[in-house]
């Protein structure tokens, strides 16, 4: 056997040892070829082929302990698994590493959080710059806020202060004042930050206006306090793009800090990273939106051979068949993908049976989908246009407002000013209950 192929061999096998004392039975985790299973889910885990350079990072992924397994002496050949010592009584696995219900953002360390490589890394890298600027675009439920926890984490693992905020938290009475909400916002990251609230004594409401105060509050006393990179994450940002009163503001109050971070100074430490379900449908200048400066970052559905690596993490032994079955229904759309696999696998569901009843009441998506439509009956105007998206086999031009609107709400793909359904579980629900 060539070097390169035993040295493989040798990781795939210590490995599989591994998985298996630590309760993973080899035909349910790992498919019926676990060689092959494994490969894949290195690739996924590391984007790399397993090898002694990625054995210890996919070690540390699945949460094993690689020190103990790389001392592990056993034959390495083509019999490797009729030669195996005998393997202890398997424990239960580690409660990170079982399936979950896909309820909001993948936890930190989590084999099914899928990495969209290069994408991560060279977030990562951008971080590291003075003044940066990261704008994470993508409709509802693809994965925005699992991205920024782990752009956050790396922040961390440099030594950077970091601080998560989420907009869509903010009370309507506060985020429709321009001074209570940026009070707010200084209050919330010095909390984050664990600094005394000074606020009262930076806050000249005599001769500076609110964007003048917030900027001087982080300028002289947040920023120095720490003295050291600060990641600042702002997600929902879109929680203000209805309130023309503070929106035109306060981006230009960001988009204004990050041109100063390009110039030597106090603002060089900070690295803005938001995150959004649209543009912005307030008309800004140009010179004062966050939303032409940066590096954008678009979130896009899974592949193919991404959902099936999905698949072979929740234990299941698919064929490329199943896996177009299924994005037949749901194209890539992580949530739903993710959703349909964890019924899966916890043997709930067949996948026929999953969607067969998909679009119905009786399916898995239901709650989602009743979710979706309650917000519409709140809106008549975008339920109507979504009833002619869902109706036409044809690609439907709409207003922009409505494009934007139905968009961030995921429910659409678009092109310039037409749109189509994002998949066909919305085409067939929306179908039914609109025309009713």
């Amino acid at each position: 056997m060539p070097r390169s192929l035993r040295v493989q061999q040798d990781c795939i096998d210590k490995v599989k040892l591994a998985l298996r004392r630590n309760g993973f039975p080899s035909q349910r985790y790992l498919a019926e070829d676990v060689g092959f299973a494994l490969a894949t889910v290195s690739n996924f885990l590391t984007g790399k082929p397993v090898d002694y350079a990625t054995f210890e990072e996919l070690c540390r992924r699945l949460a094993l302990d690689w020190r103990a397994i790389s001392t592990l002496d056993f034959e390495v050949s083509s019999q490797t698994t009729d030669k195996m010592p005998e393997i202890p009584e398997a424990v239960d696995a580690p409660q990170e590493l079982l399936p979950c219900y896909p309820d909001g953002a993948v936890s930190l360390g989590s084999p099914f959080y899928l990495e969209r490589s290069p994408l991560e890394e060279e977030v990562y890298q951008e971080i590291r710059k003075p003044g940066a600027l990261v704008r994470i675009k993508a409709p509802k439920l693809m994965g925005k806020t699992s991205l920024m926890a782990r752009i956050l984490a790396q922040g961390q693992s440099l030594n950077y202060r970091t601080v998560y905020l989420d907009l869509s938290s903010v009370e309507g009475g506060i985020i429709r004042n321009l001074d209570k909400f940026l009070r707010w916002f200084c209050l919330m990251v010095g909390r984050q930050l664990a600094l005394e609230n000074r606020i009262k004594e930076y806050w000249d409401t005599e001769i500076l206006g609110s964007n003048d105060n917030c900027t001087v509050y982080f300028e002289e006393y947040l920023l120095p306090a720490i003295d050291c990179p600060l990641v600042l994450g702002l997600d929902d940002v879109d929680r203000v793009f209805p309130h023309s009163e503070v929106v035109e503001d306060f981006l230009g109050m960001l988009r204004s800090w990050h041109e100063k971070g390009k110039i030597p100074g106090r603002w060089k430490q900070l690295r803005l990273v938001m995150a959004h379900s649209t543009e912005c449908y307030i008309p800004l200048d140009m010179n004062q939106s966050p939303f032409n400066a940066g590096v954008p970052v678009e979130l896009l559905e899974f592949d193919s051979k991404q959902v099936l690596s999905l698949a072979v993490v929740h234990g299941l032994s698919w064929h490329q068949s199943q896996v177009e079955e299924l994005m037949r229904m749901v194209e890539g759309h992580p949530y739903l993908v993710q959703l349909a696999l964890y019924e899966v696998s916890s043997g709930k569901l067949a996948l026929e049976q999953l969607l067969r009843d998909a679009p119905t009441e009786a399916g898995i998506y239901s709650n989602h989908l009743r979710g979706l439509l309650e917000m519409l009956q709140h809106a008549p105007e975008l339920a109507q246009a979504l009833k002619m998206v869902v109706a036409s086999m044809e690609p439907v031009e709409l207003d922009s407002m409505q494009i934007y609107k139905l968009h961030s709400m995921g429910l659409v793909h678009q092109e310039n000013n037409w749109v189509i359904p994002r998949c066909n579980l919305y085409r067939e629900y929306f179908r039914r209950v609109l025309s009713a």
